[in-house]
């Protein structure tokens, strides 16, 4: 089989395409014909050496897929069926290996993939859109009514953050740059917030609950719109000082990192097909085409960039 694979880490150009021996699966495991690969943020950090999930090279990245059962493995049950269109986010933090025309997952891992959208939309959706779903659902506990910020909502997570609240009944306020604002109206958020214009906390107050995926410095800023009582859900690291200042207001901080969630994906197919969440595809790139996907990922664009096999 064709797989993207890196020997060393450094920049975009160190993904190259490979022949490689194709995958069996094991016990409880399903073989999947991968038809997209969704590019996340993490990825790029592992392919530099910033974040060594994988350990030194060679590896394969990615772990977004959406494709259809190929085999099945001693013990797989729970109505799976080779030709089944299924999507997910495997084995994360360890490797899945989704740069790849084959590819093995754990079955209780995967999904089925949303009726509605196609293989490219659906590849698109699993890492951000449960970072997105456990941020405010699992952790965040949202409450109908409540009032959530979502900072950099026309990103990849934030995008679908966005509307997973809305689907929730929150109101929604979100950052974003002056050229995204309209995209992320768009999306249904109540308010935006252009964070380019400067402090966001002079616009912002009253907040349940922050969704905010830049930690450090950021949740601290993001501390001080939250009401006594309220939560704090980052996707990075958050200073000591800035849980004890949440300790002294009762509000609860949470350090998130996205665990693979089959009820998760099945409740991201239902809110898909029923119209309430969309996955926004910024451009999509051939699997020969990996590192030229990764420069574009680097440029911010709007939503997700998908690798299409």
């Amino acid at each position: 089989m064709r797989a993207v694979v890196q020997n060393s880490v450094g920049g975009p150009d160190v993904l190259v395409i490979a022949d490689r021996p194709s995958p069996s699966p094991k016990s409880g495991e399903v073989l999947v014909r991968v038809h997209a690969a969704g590019i996340n943020p993490v990825d790029g950090s592992v392919r530099a050496g910033y974040y060594p999930l994988l350990g030194e090279p060679p590896f394969t990245l990615g772990w977004d897929i959406s494709g259809t059962v190929e085999a099945l493995g001693p013990g797989v049950n729970g109505g799976l069926k080779v030709g089944d269109a299924v999507f997910g986010m495997p084995r994360f933090p360890k490797q899945a290996a989704a740069y790849a025309e084959l590819a093995v997952t754990p079955a209780d891992e995967i999904a089925p993939k949303p009726r509605t959208i196609d293989h490219n939309h659906a590849g698109a959706l699993p890492l951000a859109g449960l970072t997105a779903w456990q941020g405010i659902v699992r952790h965040g506990g949202l409450k109908p009514g409540q009032r959530v910020l979502i900072h950099a909502a026309a990103g990849g997570v934030g995008h679908l953050a966005v509307q997973i609240a809305k689907a929730r009944g929150a109101y929604v306020i979100a950052t974003a740059s002056l050229k995204k604002l309209d995209f992320v109206r768009s999306l249904g958020a109540d308010e935006v917030v252009d964070y380019t214009k400067g402090d966001f906390t002079t616009e912002v107050r009253d907040i349940d609950l922050v969704l905010d995926p830049m930690g450090s410095d950021h949740a601290d800023q993001s501390l001080t719109v939250l009401k006594d009582g309220g939560i704090l859900v980052s996707l990075l690291d958050v200073h000591d000082t800035t849980r004890a200042k949440a300790a002294a207001r009762n509000i609860r901080v949470e350090r998130m990192s996205v665990m693979p969630d089959r009820d998760g994906l099945v409740e991201l197919g239902k809110l898909v097909d029923a119209g309430k969440l969309a996955v926004h595809v910024a451009k999509s790139f051939p699997l020969e085409q990996a590192g030229a996907a990764h420069a574009f990922l680097a440029t911010r664009p709007i939503g997700k960039v998908v690798l299409t096999v």
